[in-house]
């Protein structure tokens, strides 16, 4: 299709995601509540009711929705191209996703089975009450959960990954100049370093940034109450792609939740309240088999963080309306993933197969609550925490485990530090085997929190994941002393086992911007 075919196609897709929605509602309303205002003229009616929208601030909630549906909505294929194509266009890769997928479920059924557990159940009365009396002290309630273990972990994960073969590739092929030094044996497209300045200018030297005290001809005092200024600027204006442009520098402290709220354009109005309560009221009155899912990840990674063991209460609310919540299931038309089947019992004890569970189409693997955790640095109101973390995972975090042909870490670390690369591999070390765990969970749990912020504000502000990878090779490219020096996997894990003293944004600006091409 011409630029202007696809123009008028992405057009027609918003409008009709925005048909039906409260915004949409909303608008209508306020628009006929103008007519009956005296400087509305009849032969000037459109412009003047978009004038008194605009003052009232209902353009710009318009301008916001529209941009939250340009970061989700796939670019046009073409015409006779099926869906799934347009979520991953690499067969392959789909196929890869799709035995992915039915090995989780098999994973969750047989344990369903060997505990003799259904995988739903309405909770009796008297547990509901007793839920419903503790819903704010969740964290002191010790079940039993040594029966349950995580579906799957990482380093599964990785192993599937590790196993992707491109058919298109003739076995024949000489070894010796075809074959990968790395893990994963499939060519994926990664940006250079002239590429990735490119792609990211404002993490040059010369520019200001928060999380860094030198390195730049601004005096970082003066620098932060600037940015700060236009910081409270950007909130006051209520415009999500100047939120998104100004988080490339970082976002103060004090307005972090703000701009990240807007950049999400997530709101905690009635009816976000309302869905929240709803959702709570679903917890309560049905039990699932993955929430002992959660209730373990819990247990066996935040609550024993130094940083997030205080906030395990908002973790189990946050993370048991999730897995109640359908409109998560949206993300699914993006995402190469699909959302699981299986059989629950009904009412009557017979079995209703093929419905989609848990309702939100996502099982939690072990660390799947570290996505949530920082969050609660910025969001103390359950319902504003939920609404943010949900745009996060529809947005990005999904992305973090799901199969797809997105650049990796792998090839970028072979191409810039070549010399580090081959001499880990040769000791069994295998760079993608240690930084794994971190890039699964956008480093949650092994940076610092402060760090880990400054670093999801680049996620937002760049809209992207790559940042994560690229800071994955940054970590080696600063350890690469050290690690020239190990003889083994071990100590190359002893090397990186502690990332809590790194500081993200001079890793990176080194990486990209001091780097030699």
């Amino acid at each position: 299709m011409d630029e202007s075919a696809e123009l008028a196609v992405s057009i027609t897709q918003i409008v009709q995601r925005l048909k039906g929605t409260h915004l949409h509602s909303q608008l209508e309303k306020q628009a006929k509540e103008c007519l009956h205002k005296p400087e509305i003229k009849l032969d000037t009616l459109k412009d003047d009711v978009r004038r008194l929208l605009k003052a009232s601030g209902w353009e710009r909630k318009l301008e916001n929705a529209v941009y939250r549906e340009l970061h989700i909505l796939l670019p046009p294929g073409h015409p006779r191209a099926p869906p799934e194509h347009t979520k991953e266009p690499l067969e392959y890769m789909r196929k890869a996703q799709v035995n992915w997928e039915k090995r989780i479920l098999k994973s969750l059924n047989s344990m369903c089975t060997e505990l003799g557990i259904p995988l739903a159940w309405k909770r009796p009365v008297p547990e509901q009450k007793e839920l419903a009396n503790k819903w704010n002290e969740m964290g002191t309630d010790e079940p039993d959960l040594s029966k349950f273990r995580p579906v799957y972990a990482p380093k599964d994960f990785l192993e599937v990954l590790v196993g992707l073969r491109n058919p298109n590739n003739e076995r024949s092929e000489d070894l010796t100049v075809r074959s990968h030094w790395g893990l994963i044996q499939v060519s994926l497209n990664v940006r250079d370093i002239p590429q990735m300045r490119e792609m990211y200018p404002e993490l040059g030297l010369t520019y200001g940034q928060l999380g860094i005290d030198d390195h730049t001809h601004v005096p970082p005092d003066l620098f932060e109450s600037e940015h700060i200024h236009i910081g409270k600027k950007v909130v006051s204006e209520q415009d999500s792609a100047a939120a998104q442009q100004y988080s490339r520098q970082g976002c103060p402290t004090g307005l972090r939740a703000q701009l990240w709220s807007l950049i999400l354009n997530t709101t905690n109005d009635p009816e976000d309240i309302t869905h929240y309560e709803q959702l709570k009221a679903r917890v309560i009155n049905h039990d699932l088999l993955v929430d002992n899912l959660i209730y373990k990840d819990v247990k066996l990674t935040a609550s024993n963080d130094d940083y997030y063991f205080v906030f395990e209460d908002y973790l189990y609310q946050v993370l048991l309306c999730f897995s109640r919540d359908t409109a998560v299931l949206e993300h699914f038309s993006y995402n190469s993933a699909t959302p699981p089947k299986s059989c629950i019992q009904n009412k009557s004890g017979s079995e209703q197969c093929a419905m989609v569970y848990p309702p939100n189409g996502v099982i939690p693997f072990h660390g799947f609550s570290m996505y949530v955790a920082p969050l609660c640095f910025l969001y103390n109101e359950p319902s504003k925490l939920y609404r943010v973390f949900r745009e996060m995972y529809i947005r990005y975090l999904f992305r973090l485990h799901s199969i797809s042909s997105h650049p990796s870490f792998e090839r970028l670390l072979q191409t810039h530090l070549p010399q580090l690369f081959y001499h880990l591999r040769e000791i069994g070390a295998q760079p993608l085997r240690i930084a794994f765990k971190w890039i699964v969970r956008a480093f949650s749990g092994y940076l610092s929190t402060d760090q880990l912020l400054l670093l999801w504000d680049r996620i937002l502000g760049y809209d992207s994941l790559e940042i994560v990878a690229v800071l994955a090779a940054a970590v080696f490219a600063f350890r690469a002393e050290n690690l020239m020096e190990v003889t083994s996997l071990a100590s190359a894990e002893a090397v990186l086992a502690d990332l809590s003293t790194l500081k993200v944004m001079p890793l990176l600006q080194i990486f990209l911007f001091a780097t030699s091409v």
